[in-house]
């Protein structure tokens, strides 16, 4: 053999080992990457076939198939397959929504099994706010049958370590609770946000706490004192302390939005010795009176006509772009109204980020993937499920 052939075969060679070494790295790094997406979204690590098929997927896994996707976004979708995505990920997802302390340690409950469900069955989330839906055990799983006035179904299946993604099954709202069809909204009139919210008070707390929960601002956030103070209620004092100053500069610019919007829930209250939610179509709750002698000159709540005056001024940055105008009756219109704006639709996105990526959205890189999924749902459909797939795909690490 001669020195030039010699020379050659060693750069063939080297080459050779060159590639394999190169090789060696990337692969492993994107099984790495395919099992932070399984860690991300399922809690639990993938067994090894998982794993293999999340790595090696060429689209062709059946779940891919029909949901049409590929890549990495495809082995996102493999992960959610496992049973812990919606026993834990989702619940621990939903639980904080329930309760005014934002726990996440709270038993399961027809709220937080909606979520779930509308999740598993890619519905279009916008109508989490509005729909005569509920989700419950398929019948016989556990002894308990749904009760308007109590939460052991729910917590039996929990008990049970059932699997939410194989039992659940969507029914009527309405067909458990026994308000009419017409005056459910979706978790908004679920028990456990009526236990929550809708228990004493003037059920203003219904109206910040879905602020909070879904539309990802509280009311400090929202304030804008330059609106019509037509509609703040009696209960209001304008001269608190005895300072006008303190109503026209603090108070008034909460309840200028939140007072007219709130009298969508005029009807509901939640019965604690009963333990279920009560629907009184047609006559105000007395609540709404409640400390009318403040400011009798005030707004005296007639029927549950609700106004989103947010439509206009520095709020409207919101986007609403729903099908009426901001100006309708009950509960139901009002979850429409606002799941129906860019504002919904950019919260479930942020909250999605932080349960995928553990933090919220900081980095130019991060806002810039949340506006792309943004834009991606534009003002149609909202499919969840897809917006899990799409932040485990960001998330995975280079």
């Amino acid at each position: 053999m001669n020195n030039r052939m010699w020379k050659k075969q060693v750069r063939i060679a080297l080459a050779a080992l060159l590639a394999v070494m190169l090789a060696g790295p990337a692969a492993a790094q994107t099984r790495e990457q395919a099992k932070r997406i399984y860690d991300r979204l399922a809690g639990v690590p993938p067994t090894e076939s998982v794993l293999n098929a999340m790595v090696n997927n060429t689209g062709t896994d059946p779940v891919c198939v029909s949901n049409g996707v590929t890549g990495p976004t495809c082995a996102a979708y493999i992960a959610m397959e496992d049973p812990s995505f919606y026993n834990v990920t989702l619940k621990n997802f939903a639980a904080p929504w329930t309760n005014r302390d934002q726990s996440v340690f709270v038993p399961l409950n027809d709220y937080v099994a909606t979520v779930i469900g509308m999740i598993r069955d890619d519905a279009d989330f916008r109508t989490v706010l509005s729909a005569d839906l509920q989700y419950v055990g398929r019948a016989g799983t556990v002894s308990a049958a749904p009760a308007a006035n109590n939460n052991n179904h729910y917590e039996q299946l929990e008990a049970g370590n059932h699997d939410l993604k194989t039992v659940l099954e969507p029914t009527t709202q309405s067909s458990i609770n026994g308000i009419p069809s017409t005056a459910t909204a979706g978790v908004i009139t679920s028990r456990a946000a009526a236990e929550a919210f809708f228990v004493a008070g003037t059920n203003r707390a219904m109206f910040r706490f879905t602020m909070v929960n879904h539309f990802c601002t509280d009311m400090e956030q929202l304030h804008d004192p330059k609106l019509s103070p037509d509609r703040i209620r009696q209960d209001v004092s304008r001269s608190p302390g005895g300072d006008s100053r303190l109503f026209l500069n603090n108070c008034v610019g909460c309840h200028t939005g939140m007072d007219p919007m709130a009298q969508a829930f005029a009807y509901y209250n939640y019965d604690e010795a009963g333990g279920a939610i009560q629907y009184t179509a047609g006559n105000v709750q007395p609540k709404y009176f409640n400390n009318d002698a403040n400011f009798p000159q005030g707004f005296r709540t007639p029927d549950d006509h609700w106004t989103n005056y947010w439509r206009t001024g520095q709020n409207r940055y919101l986007d609403f772009y729903g099908p009426g105008i901001g100006d309708d009756f009950g509960a139901k219109t009002l979850g429409v109204e606002l799941s129906n704006s860019n504002q919904f639709a950019s919260c479930q996105v942020k909250k999605v980020f932080k349960a995928v990526c553990l933090r919220e959205p900081e980095t130019s890189n991060d806002h810039s993937r949340v506006d792309t999924i943004l834009q991606s749902i534009g003002q149609g459909p909202i499919n969840m499920k897809q917006v899990f797939a799409n932040t485990a795909e960001y998330c995975m690490g280079q």
